[in-house]
């Protein structure tokens, strides 16, 4: 029988965390959550589904991988003979129908279907990438519509998002596709053209997701906090400025140095900072304690990282 650490290692445990702060923050967003209370349960229905998918995701991903994994990555669960390819086939199909389940039981607790179809499309989605897009060059816009359609499945499930809002979906799922792109030769050495290509791509997601705010500020919507409305406006976009830098400097050293470990490190970075960003725009529309909620998640992926690497 195989060691549950087996298994966590195939979910990608510390990851796991990014996956609930994406629809989390996007439910907050939406919501216009001001102060901290109890959070809905339809709100739990969707990180529920949100990890799900994510989980049965990473096992599929391993499922798919298995003669590349023999040889590239011979230490994964699967490749090393730790966990058989037919169960981890069959737990990783069992997943994504719980996944897709809960996001249809969170339809029917609001009452509209946008939360099943997401939930359907997000499904399609992984599998899609796994077993098609994968390794080509739909690959990273695959991967970042995954993204994208994970953090629109908590707003859809809060409210209707006013048009500004969704430049937050658009902007995170541009800024994986670079990831992606940035970790494709992550096991080898890179072509600092495509690594520096990939860190682009990530500056242009968050310039998109960071520009939500002030438009959705210059449209005056009534759902919007007013913790930005206090004059803090530049102070917010500094702390967005000085976090997108920090992610990126990672890359540059990565793109001066194109060598396996610094590209992992760079890639394990952005990573986690997916749910720093996811913080810090919570910050913008619900101010400071729901943003310490999401935040607290980094300590699920810390911890998680001395069970499972990120990647």
């Amino acid at each position: 029988m195989s060691s549950p650490v087996n298994w966590l290692q195939l979910i990608r445990l510390p990851n796991l965390a990014t996956a609930a702060a994406d629809p989390l923050a996007g439910f907050l967003v939406v919501g216009g959550f001001g102060t901290y209370s109890n959070l809905p349960l339809v709100g739990w229905l969707v990180i529920a589904s949100s990890l799900c998918l994510y989980a049965g995701g990473m096992v599929q991903n391993d499922v798919v991988d298995f003669e590349i994994d023999h040889v590239e990555r011979p230490f994964r669960p699967l490749p090393s003979g730790r966990v058989s390819r037919e169960v981890a086939s069959l737990v990783a199909g069992a997943l994504l129908v719980f996944g897709v389940a809960f996001a249809c039981v969170a339809s029917a607790y609001v009452n509209k279907m946008a939360p099943a179809c997401l939930g359907v499309t997000l499904a399609a989605a992984i599998c899609c990438y796994n077993r098609y897009a994968k390794g080509t060059r739909w690959g990273p816009m695959v991967m970042g519509g995954c993204r994208s359609l994970n953090w629109s499945l908590g707003m859809v499930a809060a409210g209707s998002p006013s048009l500004p809002m969704w430049m937050i979906p658009c902007g995170v799922g541009v800024y994986v596709g670079g990831i992606t792109l940035f970790a494709h030769d992550e096991v080898s050495t890179g072509s600092r053209k495509k690594l520096f290509f990939g860190a682009f791509i990530m500056l242009l997601g968050l310039v998109l997701s960071g520009s939500s705010p002030l438009f959705v500020m210059e449209m005056k919507q009534p759902e919007f906090s007013i913790w930005l409305t206090e004059g803090r406006l530049i102070m917010w976009y500094a702390l967005w400025v000085v976090l997108g830098f920090y992610i990126l400097a990672r890359c540059g050293q990565a793109v001066m140095n194109p060598v396996p470990h610094r590209m992992q490190a760079a890639v394990g970075n952005a990573i986690m900072s997916i749910i720093t960003l996811d913080a810090v725009m919570v910050l913008a529309f619900c101010g400071e304690q729901w943003a310490v909620v999401v935040l607290a998640l980094l300590v699920w992926f810390v911890l998680g990282r001395r069970l499972a690497a990120a990647t």
